[in-house]
């Protein structure tokens, strides 16, 4: 039984939207962050420790050490970075090459997202109904247009701004989830490259440190595909089953089977939960219960049972990892495939609402970039210059015309287009997510701008490392440093250049760093060895360290 669908599109809602203005706005949105920064903590720094140390040498492939610790994750994304670092170098700095390829990832995610949109959006379960005297949309226009609304969902998600433009296995898993959902969505497109994508993306995720997510994906796919009603579609269900089992074997050659629960149903975790949900798919969650509110009769139909099962996998993982923001972002591919097709049945009083609120909340967001920009340069406002000074003490604010300028471009490109969304009234679908997707782009530009050198302060080990240099200097036969942190040992062994052992037993060292305790003033005494120092992160009072000398060393 045919039931009728709930989209009425006319072909002038379904205009396509400028291809070079969508580039430039995916180039504002994948290049601020790219150059000109360090690796910054935790998670970041943690993963380019591993990929330095292997690409430079100082650590074997199929082994890397930090600190002479493993890794905790796996070493595929952390192979992929390496391998950049030693190709390009000495052309690119390492932390430019290893960056590359995962701003390459998030380059693929996007152009997947739009195109598993645009095949959904092309089965016959996703079309808009026939008007009584023509002029409904064309099919491939229609989809075009919903694809268009998708990719800016995806760019307008909150979450997605950091963790997109980190080097860590996060990312990988976003490629491979994205990967899987192109996959099954092209499956009646595109016959052999959709098998090879399911075969490779769920492996992929096993090897990327998600084997959960993995079986849990496939087994989602390999139902929607069972059930479908198109026998290409259901003889696809064979692909998916393969790569399943290609996943599970992976999984059990590297011995990731484990379990984690870590969610408690208590008040507190449940208020944290919803307030990560609620900046971090922002739009999205906006779109998406509209859309199956509207589209529940077509629940079961492969363009919204598809995106919706893979996104709920993302949330379950989220949820038993006590709301990990990391697993949460495994959803935004689907999310914002499921928001797009809320799109042609949205109300003109609703996609009003989106525009203005984000008119406002980018805009105050962008003054406010701007005032605390001028007053790192001139010191004026005083109050503002002050806040700055006590945030991050020792901070030099430097200049720099390009940053300045890229600045201004981008603020003027957001008037201009406040102004062309505020003026006319374009019936196209994706009209709705133009502004959000603008606003969180421009938010990244001028952050990655202007805030940029003072953001790298407060949130790289450099400055911390080099304060710590003063007393231990440039060359220690090693460093001691059991207890300290992954991304603190990362950082000591790639802004100083030392070798340092964070083994509970480290060897026999000059120099012992300790965590710092905070607890009291008093600074523990440990025998055969002599106190030098004690420094934090000029950015952070809970992060210090006691640097000790041992007794018989010289000063």
């Amino acid at each position: 039984m045919n039931i009728p669908s709930p989209a009425l599109v006319t072909q002038r809602a379904v205009q396509r939207l400028p291809r070079l203005p969508l580039l430039l706005l995916c180039a504002a949105y994948l290049l601020p962050g790219l150059f000109g920064r360090d690796p910054w903590k935790s998670a970041d720094i943690t993963a380019f420790g591993y990929m330095a140390a292997i690409g430079e040498g100082r650590s074997p492939w199929l082994a890397p050490l930090v600190g002479q610790l493993p890794p905790e994750g796996p070493l595929l994304p952390h192979w992929l970075g390496a391998a950049f670092i030693a190709l390009l170098s000495p052309l690119l700095e390492p932390a430019l090459a290893a960056r590359l390829p995962f701003a390459l990832l998030l380059a693929l995610t996007l152009a997947l997202t739009w195109y598993s949109a645009f095949h959904l959006a092309r089965t016959e379960a996703a079309q808009p109904v026939a008007l009584a005297f023509g002029g409904e949309a064309d099919t491939v226009d229609y989809a075009r247009a919903v694809a268009d609304g998708a990719l800016l969902a995806l760019m307008a998600t909150l979450g997605l701004l950091q963790l997109g433009h980190e080097t860590t296995p996060e990312l990988a898993q976003l490629f491979a989830m994205a990967l899987l959902l192109w996959g099954l969505a092209a499956a009646t497109y595109r016959g052999v490259m959709a098998r090879a994508a399911v075969l490779a993306a769920l492996p992929l995720l096993a090897a990327c440190d998600a084997p959960n997510v993995a079986l849990a994906a496939g087994l989602v796919g390999t139902v929607v595909c069972l059930r479908s009603a198109d026998a290409p579609m259901r003889r696809f269900a064979i692909w998916t089953g393969i790569g399943t089992l290609a996943a599970l074997a992976l999984t059990l050659a590297l011995q990731h089977v484990r379990w984690r629960w870590h969610f408690t149903p208590n008040a507190a975790q449940l208020l944290q939960l919803g307030r990560l949900l609620s900046w971090f798919l922002w739009p999205v969650w906006l779109l998406v219960p509209l859309t199956l509110w509207r589209w529940r009769r077509h629940l079961l139909k492969r363009h919204i049972a598809l995106p919706l099962g893979l996104a709920l996998v993302g949330l379950a993982a989220s949820i038993a990892l006590g709301g990990s923001d990391r697993a949460l972002l495994l959803t935004l591919p689907a999310l914002a495939v499921l928001a797009a097709f809320a799109l042609p049945t949205l109300r003109r009083s609703a996609s009003a609402a989106i525009d203005w609120f984000s008119v406002f909340f980018f805009t105050a967001g962008a003054l406010v970039i701007w005032v605390v920009y001028v007053a790192m340069q001139t010191g004026v406002p005083e109050r503002t210059a002050a806040n700055i000074a006590r945030l991050a003490p020792g901070f030099t604010a430097e200049f720099s015309l390009v940053r300045l300028l890229a600045a201004a471009a981008g603020t003027l490109a957001w008037l201009a287009l406040v102004r062309w969304r505020t003026a006319r009234h374009p019936q196209a679908l994706w009209k709705s997510l133009v502004l959000p997707a603008g606003g969180v782009a421009l938010a990244w530009l001028l952050v990655m701008t202007l805030w940029l050198p003072a953001l790298d302060y407060a949130r790289s080990y450099r400055p911390w490392v080099q304060r710590i240099a003063r007393h231990v200097g440039h060359d220690p036969a090693c460093i001691a440093a059991p207890g300290m942190p992954r991304a603190a040992v990362a950082g000591l062994e790639y802004f100083g250049g030392w070798h340092v052992d964070a083994r509970p037993r480290p060897a026999t060292c000059p120099v012992l760093l300790q965590p710092d305790p905070g607890t009291t003033r008093a600074v523990p005494t440990l025998p055969g060895w002599r106190f030098v120092a004690r420094e934090r992160r000029p950015t952070d009072r809970d992060e210090s360290v006691l640097i000790y000398r041992r007794a018989t060393s010289a000063r």
